[in-house]
């Protein structure tokens, strides 16, 4: 038997800010390893939230729509990646996101992270 695609049930604006927060881990200078209490390998502090100008951002060669950003800025969503243990919540300046959000499959990867420069 296949495995359940979103088997976590997370909802599409959950799903969009943990895709964000799986880019935004492979990044140099906004995320590093984090240490973590328990001593589990593979967690990784997001430190640089970024900010939309107009209707879209810019996250390393990705160009990512406003809309499909709005999670990084709500609690709630930050609050229930955490309850489901993808992510540590330092709402709203940072994040750890654990080893289960980072290999999580969101299955929007390219729906939302377009290629693109500037306009």
């Amino acid at each position: 038997m296949a495995p359940k695609k979103n088997p976590l049930n997370l909802n599409p604006l959950q799903l969009k800010t943990l895709t964000l927060f799986q880019a935004l881990s492979q990044m140099e200078g906004v995320a590093a390893p984090h240490d973590d209490p328990g001593g589990e390998p593979g967690h990784i502090m997001i430190s640089h939230m970024p900010r939309p100008h107009g209707d879209h951002f810019h996250l390393g060669p990705w160009v990512v729509r406003a809309q499909d950003a709005s999670g990084l800025s709500n609690e709630s969503v930050w609050t229930a990646l955490e309850r489901k243990k993808l992510i540590k919540s330092l709402f709203p300046r940072a994040c750890v996101l654990t080893p289960a959000g980072g290999s999580y499959d969101t299955g929007l990867k390219d729906n939302i992270l377009h290629q693109g420069g500037h306009h």
